[in-house]
């Protein structure tokens, strides 16, 4: 499912030494947390819109169940709407890529999306708030102590099939992400790191920060540090 169509919907003029330039922005796909929805991308999305980008080159897919967390994982119909979005993302991007910001466990879900798709090269920056790319301990380290969809195969589980197959996957350009010490489901057991590294870490990144926001307070707070680095 590979789409190359460039649509540029929207432009800003800028004056480079005197002379009228046109510059484009890469669409921009936000893809929510495990039982989160959209609404949790307000701060986001409102940086977004001031920074100069149009309602129309942000996506904010709507997945997995609400009332069931221990029933999402990485398989199956919580991937579709967010497959969906990085192609719509991909037909409207003026620059014929984009960025894509995931927060727990949609960073793994949309960088399960991108590996799948080979959408890589068209992925100018990755950015993964409060992650769990090395997988939690609380979900166990599988196959032992296993005890939902969530932290199976499919899951979250540390050493779990599928987070040993996305380890070292390429997700784009440039690869960020950003952690808490005090991250409430990250480090729920008190331990934040899995073999000697935070858990929110991901191999092959271009760099890493630390905020004291907790897991939620992740994705409210740095809201304007995620549009810089995706800048």
């Amino acid at each position: 499912m590979m789409h190359t169509v460039i649509r540029c919907t929207a432009f800003a003029i800028v004056m480079l030494a005197g002379v009228q330039a046109w510059a484009c922005n890469d669409a921009v796909v936000l893809v929510h947390g495990n039982t989160g929805s959209p609404s949790d991308w307000d701060n986001t999305y409102s940086e977004l819109l001031d920074a100069g980008y149009s309602a129309a080159e942000i996506q904010r897919p709507d997945w997995g169940s609400k009332s069931c967390a221990a029933c999402n994982n990485h398989s199956g119909s919580e991937e579709d709407p967010v497959v969906d979005a990085l192609v719509e993302a991909l037909a409207v991007s003026c620059s014929g890529q984009i960025d894509v910001i995931g927060h727990s466990m949609g960073a793994t879900l949309a960088a399960k999306q991108i590996a799948d798709y080979g959408l890589a090269g068209q992925v100018d920056s990755f950015v993964g708030v409060a992650g769990a790319f090395r997988g939690l301990w609380t979900c166990g380290t599988y196959p032992w102590n296993v005890w939902s969809s969530t932290c199976g195969y499919w899951g979250l589980s540390v050493s779990s099939p599928f987070l040993d197959w996305l380890d070292g996957k390429t997700l784009g350009s440039r690869v960020y992400s950003i952690k808490s010490w005090t991250d409430q489901v990250v480090c729920a057991t008190g331990t934040c790191t899995v073999g000697g590294r935070h858990s929110s870490r991901i191999s092959g990144e271009d760099a890493t920060y630390s905020f004291p926001y907790g897991h939620f307070g992740l994705q409210a707070y740095t809201a304007s540090f995620q549009v810089d680095l995706i800048d």
